[in-house]
């Protein structure tokens, strides 16, 4: 389906449909971005960085870093 159709489609709804086709892409975009982040994040590799990060925050916090509340 191409944008233009789906614009088309769009345009021929009354304005409150419209508004809940939207809400509805951005819920599937969200949902896209939240499905990347978790792969990355279950993603066993090595991360040197991000694992130097956790310690220099956890060391410079008040209280202790929280790795389950992340």
């Amino acid at each position: 389906m191409s944008t233009l159709e789906i614009a088309e489609l769009c345009e021929a709804l009354p304005p409150d449909k419209r508004e809940e086709v939207a809400d509805f892409a951005r819920f599937l975009l969200a949902r896209q971005q939240n499905t990347r982040w978790e792969a990355s994040l279950a993603d066993p590799k090595a991360r040197p960085r991000l694992d130097a990060f956790v310690r220099e925050s956890a060391a410079d916090a008040d209280e202790a870093l929280d790795l389950h509340r992340l």
